[in-house]
């Protein structure tokens, strides 16, 4: 691989294994193997093409001696040239980093929005792009300074052939080390692809409004007739992180107000549902209303518990409250 020949070896293995990561994407495998092809195309491949294209010549120290009559310097300087292995895989996984958040970024305002298809469908094209780039890149040096394959470049852990007759330290552990700090950013990052940062459950209560106007009052039906059944629409939206049993009771109540405090003179059970639902679904509840009490001091009171409910429900011990006015005639 060392050929001269061979000098796009790697950028065409990049095009290739960059469609075969994401075909195996979107093909819709899961678990352990989907984060094992994701993690390469995020945080390798496509810094990898970027330096590829910014540095497409080998590592090379030349000397340079200055003119003694116009500088006064007689001592030759040294410049360097290309980068070597452990400086592309350093820098590899830097413009990965850096890379990854500007193609969310761009995939958050597309008409998609910030969903799988769009950032993995940027990355994808981003690499193939950079990686072509790259080969012309290379192909522009001159044949003696362009960076070719080899297994020096494959691992950072090699010495160099010929090292410089001015060099007097082995930097073979600080690759080494550099390499180790690698493996535990690629590591961290798939321990957070496994285990992404999930906020604390919640449940969603709410109850069904009506058409708003200029006109309206209320969100909800607040004109009930003693005696007459009627309807009321809840939904709950289950955010929980997984499927959850609701029981909803609702109780009629006459109250009074005195500024600070309410308090509750009568109370009467009306209708009590449950509901299995699962995470992530908004199941939606008819509560049937029939009103034992005249007045318009009353009030539904809507009390939603995570199972059965305790033996006298109260806005206590109740997951969610929904508290509605109301007017009976």
């Amino acid at each position: 691989m060392s050929d001269t020949h061979w000098w796009f070896f790697d950028l065409a293995v990049v095009i290739a294994v960059t469609g075969a990561l994401t075909f195996g994407i979107v093909s819709g495998i899961g678990g352990a193997v989907r984060i094992a092809l994701t993690i390469p195309l995020v945080l390798f491949l496509p810094g990898y093409t970027l330096v590829s294209a910014l540095f497409p010549d080998e590592p090379n120290d030349d000397y340079r001696t200055f003119d003694d009559e116009k500088s006064g310097l007689g001592s030759p300087l040294l410049v360097s040239g290309g980068l070597e292995p452990i400086e592309r895989a350093v820098l590899s996984v830097v413009f990965s980093v850096a890379i990854v958040p500007a193609i969310t970024l761009f995939a958050a305002v597309t008409p998609g929005g910030l969903t799988l298809e769009p950032v993995l469908s940027g990355l994808a094209v981003i690499t193939v792009v950079l990686a072509l780039f790259a080969i012309g890149s290379r192909y522009r040096c001159p044949p003696d300074r362009r960076f070719t394959p080899s297994i020096s470049s494959v691992s950072p852990f090699f010495a160099r052939d010929r090292p410089s007759p001015y060099e007097r330290i082995s930097y073979r552990p600080y690759n080494v080390a550099v390499g180790i700090g690698l493996l535990l950013l690629l590591a961290s990052g798939g321990f957070a692809l496994v285990n992404p940062p999930q906020h604390d459950g919640f449940t969603e209560l709410s109850v069904e409004s009506e058409n708003v106007t200029g006109e309206t009052g209320t969100m909800y039906e607040s004109t009930y007739t003693a005696g007459e059944r009627q309807e009321l629409q809840a939904t709950i939206t289950n955010r929980e992180h997984e499927q959850r049993t609701y029981t909803t009771v609702v109780l009629l109540q006459r109250v009074s107000d005195d500024g600070t405090n309410v308090t509750v003179g009568e109370s009467a059970e009306l209708d009590r549902k449950t509901a299995t639902v699962s995470d992530g679904d908004t199941h939606r509840q008819t509560l049937e209303i029939t009103p034992t009490m005249r007045g318009d001091d009353l009030r539904l009171l809507l009390l939603l518990y995570d199972d059965e409910p305790p033996a006298e429900p109260t806005t206590d011990n109740a997951y969610r409250v929904a508290r509605l006015p109301i007017e009976v005639e």
